[in-house]
């Protein structure tokens, strides 16, 4: 009996332990999801502080940005030109436009902030992308000077036509953007390197370094950069994930503290040595500049000999341009183009020339070596865009798709089939995506604090410019060339553009590069099946229908990068999307304007400007329209695919064995 009231007492005891330790287990959680409440409502709070900022969209803000995309147009197209490659130049606009404002300082009592900053940078890019986003570099130099008379060419534009056809592509990538921008940037914190990046030298530029060890005052990016990465743990240690490695990035400890005197002498001495590097840079590049103009022989420098300069054009132009812009894209990119060209050049030129297959001179691109490798270089440009946006697309199927249709099919079976079709309220002005897997509650903890709605983009006027801009597309088309081109080719090349931005997008959010050139090769495919060979316009509806798909995907990336940075530096998101709709406008003229002078003062094609893109865009154009290929152009691709995509393929491999473990582990 004893042992028996015994037994009862010592379970009793082990029941109220068991449930002491139920309760301080609540007690944990409910501090802790208090604690991160509060600290998602700080950082939005600060949030709020700086996207409320009058400097967010300012008159010179904007003026100051179109005057540095202006000059980065010019550039812009003096490289296109040559060489086919463009950059948004992002963060010297940054650096231009602060360089700027502090020289005028001391006439000015409005400050200038960081998120003035953004915008500057936000209108400088979308001005000075549009010599690529209008087809200034590719696509209208193939219409003006490469097209045949069989082919209805060459089609010479007026410079009233050519601001019409870009003004008409210049808007709606710039609006697909916009609903992107919640579950790429907020939801997925997908990286954007070079927007993080260009937030991170805009921090840096406007804080003041603390060497004396006082306590530093902090400003609304300090809190959200620590309470966010506060939530991703605190949400990590709930959910049992783990947070992106892409967090934001670490500005300066002092960034928004309070400056003293000496601080304050510190930072003009910095700032002083920044403008001379950047002074004397300049007038190095402008004495070679001007010194190549009277002495042109310095473009064609025989490093190898004369010999081989003559018959295979090994030359060196020692352009400090040139030297700028691969400082601007980096080693990944350079080296890529480095083994590009000595596989072109130095290999296959050669052998096609002493084989027979381009018998004509070397610098002949219809029968020439420089002509032939330029099919090879197609046949890898294709190639490319197929494994890699192909990856990019079936990636989440193979990734996400078990865990996702095990979660779907449990919902099924609590809820019923018919509560998937049920559409979850939306906040206004916010994108929400569709769920039925989690409620909106639990899938806020797993997204980045936000700017306010009231500084968001709203639904109503993201869909109304959705709309003008396809009209205004559809319009310019059929206003510049009639009836060339059938409306129904341009809204399907719109759709196209549509589609494939969802995955250019992705593509730059994850490796920092945009598959612009992929993307519009991938649309001249699609366009191929569906115009007749047959018809006089199918070379200009091919050409004009993978324009439109680049300038879509190309503005949808830019866009996306400028938002990825105001996003870490608090700017206000409808602010941005003024900015660059104005810049995108504007780059619109200038960059048609620009183009006009380039062709007009100097022989495109032609030595200094030979236009390699808009031999890319018209040779694919004819080989999807059922002209042949060159002698051995398909043997030589298909021989060099396994060893150029091996990186890739590997890639993919060891993805589809990392996932694969942890399926069965």
């Amino acid at each position: 009996m004893a042992s028996g009231e015994g037994q009862a007492r010592a379970a009793a005891k082990q029941r109220d332990t068991i449930n002491d330790e139920t309760d301080s287990a609540e007690e944990g959680e409910n501090e802790t999801s208090l604690l991160r409440t509060r600290r998602r409502s700080e950082a939005e709070g600060r949030l709020t502080d700086q996207a409320n900022q009058e400097q967010n969209f300012t008159l010179r803000g904007v003026l100051v940005g179109l005057v540095i995309g202006v000059v980065i147009c010019f550039s812009n197209t003096y490289f296109g030109l040559q060489t086919g490659w463009v950059s948004g130049m992002t963060m010297p606009a940054a650096l231009i436009g602060f360089s700027y404002f502090k020289a005028v300082a001391r006439w000015s009592n409005y400050p200038f902030t960081p998120v003035e900053n953004v915008l500057v940078q936000t209108v400088a890019g979308a001005v000075g992308t549009m010599p690529l986003g209008c087809g200034f570099v590719g696509v209208m130099p193939a219409l003006n000077f490469l097209m045949t008379q069989r082919e209805n060419g060459p089609l010479i534009l007026s410079t009233w036509k050519l601001m019409v056809w870009a003004l008409g592509l210049c808007f709606f990538g710039v609006v697909i953007a916009v609903p992107l921008r919640r579950q790429v940037i907020i939801r997925e914190r997908l990286k954007f390197p070079s927007g993080t990046a260009t937030a991170l030298m805009i921090g840096v530029l406007h804080g003041r370094p603390q060497d004396n060890g006082s306590t530093k005052v902090e400003n609304g990016m300090d809190i959200f950069k620590r309470r966010s990465q506060d939530i991703n743990r605190s949400v990590s240690n709930i959910a049992g994930t783990s947070p992106r490695k892409a967090s934001p990035p670490q500005l300066p400890d002092s960034f928004g503290a309070n400056p003293k005197s000496a601080e304050e002498q510190n930072g003009q001495d910095e700032w002083k040595a920044r403008i001379r590097q950047l002074i004397c840079a300049f007038a190095l590049s402008a004495v070679y500049t001007l010194f190549s103009y009277f002495i042109p022989q310095v473009h064609n420098i025989p490093i190898f000999g004369l010999p081989l300069a003559q018959k295979w054009l090994w030359t060196f132009n020692p352009s400090p341009a040139y030297v700028g812009q691969g400082i601007i894209m980096g080693p990944a990119t350079t080296l890529h183009m480095l083994l590009g060209a000595i596989l072109g050049w130095g290999v296959l030129s050669p052998l096609a020339k002493s084989k027979g297959w381009a018998p004509g001179p070397v610098d002949d691109w219809t029968h020439g070596s420089k002509g032939w490798i330029v099919w090879i270089s197609l046949a890898v440009m294709l190639a490319d865009s197929v494994v890699s946006l192909g990856w990019l697309v079936l990636r989440p199927v193979i990734f996400r798709g078990p865990e996702y249709f095990i979660r779907s099919r449990q919902y099924v079976r609590d809820h019923g089939f018919k509560s998937i079709l049920r559409l979850q309220n939306a906040s206004k002005g916010a994108y929400t995506m569709i769920s039925p897997i989690e409620p909106a509650s639990k899938q806020s903890d797993f997204e980045e604090p936000d700017a306010p709605p009231s500084h968001l983009v709203s639904t109503r006027t993201a869909f109304i410019t959705f709309v003008v801009s396809i009209v205004v597309c559809v319009v310019a088309v059929k206003v510049v060339f009639g009836n060339l081109v059938p409306v129904t080719s341009t809204l399907l090349a719109i759709v196209l553009a549509l589609l494939l931005s969802l995955m250019g997008v992705r593509a730059l959010g994850e490796t920092d590069l945009n598959p612009v050139s992929g993307i519009s090769k991938l649309t001249q495919l699609v366009f191929a099946l569906v115009t007749p060979s047959s018809s006089p316009n199918a070379i200009t509806i091919n050409l004009l229908a993978g324009a439109v798909s680049e300038a879509g995907a190309l503005q949808a990336g830019d866009m996306m990068q400028d938002l990825k940075t105001g996003h870490l530096m608090g700017a206000a998101p409808d602010a941005q999307f003024y900015g660059q709709m104005i810049g995108s406008a504007a780059g619109a003229v200038v960059s048609a304007l620009v183009y006009r002078l380039y062709t007009s003062v100097y022989e495109v094609p032609g030595d200094m400007y030979q236009v390699p893109t808009a031999y890319v865009w018209i040779f694919t154009a004819r080989l999807v329209t059922g002209q042949g290929l060159p002698e051995m152009v398909v043997w030589t691709s298909v021989s060099a695919f396994p060893h150029l995509y091996l990186g890739d393929w590997v890639e993919v491999f060891l993805a589809l064995i990392e996932n694969a473990n942890s399926w069965m582990f």
